[in-house]
């Protein structure tokens, strides 16, 4: 049996992050279906049992339990040795891109997905909004990795499987995203490492509402 469970649903890239943590690393672990679309999350056994925040991912690995993506990954590259930082400077790094890509990169990306993509709402002023406070934080994330391979020193870190999380989801946002050419590259890097996979072949559920 994998030492490491993941609560996971395919349609969520916060879920992703984790997942293609393992992924890339070549660690075992183990897939457990969380109903998010019919409401398992919500329920007072999910937030008595499971994560009273009411939230995926959530990990077990033995006795611990944790949630929040970021906090996964961090404590993930601790526990296995795999993408984590090398110096305290670089762990500082690492955790300014994290917080970034929660606050600005992921959170306004994800939800406009969501919308736009999965639950086709049209064209409204909500995601007018949303998508160009995503546009603003792909042009930060994209002028950084003009000059350089990862986001943070030379090599990958959960700082870029943190940021990963959205970007290879299918979904139409109307972002041209031909007008981030670092991303691009970024990803191709990222895809044609070894144990890559798409997040709807990584992870159990639906992949549509």
């Amino acid at each position: 049996m994998p030492d490491f469970k993941l609560h996971c649903f395919a349609l969520s890239g916060n879920c992703y992050k984790v997942a293609l943590f393992f992924a890339l690393a070549g660690i075992e672990w183990e897939s457990t279906f969380v109903d998010y679309l019919g409401g398992e999350t919500r329920t007072e056994e999910w937030r008595k049992t499971i994560n009273e925040q009411g939230e995926a991912p959530v990990l077990e690995h033995g006795q611990t339990k944790i949630s929040q993506s970021g906090i996964i990954l961090d404590y993930l590259s601790e526990v296995t040795g795999h993408f984590g930082a090398q110096t305290a400077e670089e762990r500082r790094d690492i955790m300014r891109w994290i917080l970034f890509d929660n606050h600005k990169f992921t959170s306004y990306y994800a939800t406009l997905r969501f919308m736009y993509g999965l639950q086709k709402c049209g064209e409204t002023p909500v995601v007018e909004f949303l998508r160009l406070r995503a546009k603003a934080a792909y042009a930060i994330v994209d002028e950084h990795l003009a000059r350089r391979a990862f986001v943070v020193g030379d090599r990958l870190t959960i700082a870029d499987l943190s940021l990963a999380g959205y970007v290879f989801m299918p979904e139409q946002t109307g972002i041209d995203h031909s007008a981030f050419p670092a991303i691009a590259a970024w990803k191709d890097r990222i895809r044609n490492m070894a144990g890559w996979r798409h997040p709807y072949d990584l992870m159990p559920g639906p992949t549509s509402l």
